[in-house]
C-alpha cells in the first residue's frame, strides 16, 4: 500500500507508541523531502532502503528512547541538509558514512545522552554551518580537525558536562 503513494513529500509519524519499524518499502516513497518521526516510538533503527529517498532534505527523530543507530545507508541520501536526532535516544555512535552527506547544513543531537563520540570524519561535512551537542552528556571531546569546518557558524555545547578538552583547532573556525 506505501508504494502507492510515491507522489507524497512529507511523512509525519508522531505519537506512535507501538510504532517498532518503517517498511523497507518507504524506498517507494522517490518524492519524499520530509521524514519526522517523534515521540516515544518504539522504533529502534531505520531500514537500509532509506538510503534510496534521493529527494529526503530533511530527516527528524526526535524523542524516540529506543533509536539506537542509523544505518551506514545515510551517506546516499545526497539531498539531506537537515539532520535532527534530539532528546531521549540510545544512541551511542555515529556512522562514519556520516561524512559523505555534502549538503548536510544543520546537524542537531541535542540530548543524545548516550553518544561517545563524533566521529573525526565528520570535518568533511563542508555546508555544515550548525552542530548542536547540547546535553550530550557522554561526549568527551570533539574532533581534533572540527577547526576544518569553515562554514559552521553555530556550535552549540549547553551542558555537555563530560567535555574535557577544548581542542585549539577551535580557534580556527573564523565563521563562529
Amino acid at each position: 500500500m506505501i508504494g502507492q503513494w510515491q507522489h507524497l513529500t512529507k511523512l509525519c509519524l508522531q505519537r506512535c507508541e507501538n510504532f517498532k519499524k518503517l517498511p523497507h518499502c518507504i524506498a517507494s516513497l522517490s518524492s519524499l523531502s520530509i521524514l519526522y518521526i517523534s515521540h516515544y516510538n518504539s522504533i529502534e533503527s531505520l531500514p537500509t532502503t532509506i538510503g534510496q529517498l534521493q529527494h529526503l532534505a530533511i530527516l527528524l527523530l526526535r524523542r524516540c528512547e529506543n533509536f539506537k543507530e542509523l544505518p551506514q545507508s545515510i551517506a546516499n541520501l545526497f539531498s539531506l541538509s537537515i539532520l535532527d536526532i534530539c532528546s531521549y535516544n540510545s544512541i551511542q555512535s555515529l556512522p562514519i558514512t556520516i561524512s559523505q552527506l555534502q549538503h548536510l547544513i544543520e546537524l542537531w543531537l541535542v540530548g543524545c545522552g548516550n553518544l561517545m563520540k563524533v566521529p573525526q570524519s565528520i570535518v568533511n561535512l563542508s555546508s555544515l554551518s550548525m552542530l548542536d551537542l547540547s546535553l550530550c552528556k557522554s561526549i568527551e571531546s570533539l574532533p581534533t580537525m572540527i577547526g576544518q569546518l569553515h562554514h559552521l557558524t553555530k556550535l552549540l555545547l549547553a551542558r555537555c558536562g563530560n567535555l574535557k578538552e577544548f581542542l585549539q583547532s577551535i580557534t580556527s573556525l573564523c565563521s563562529l
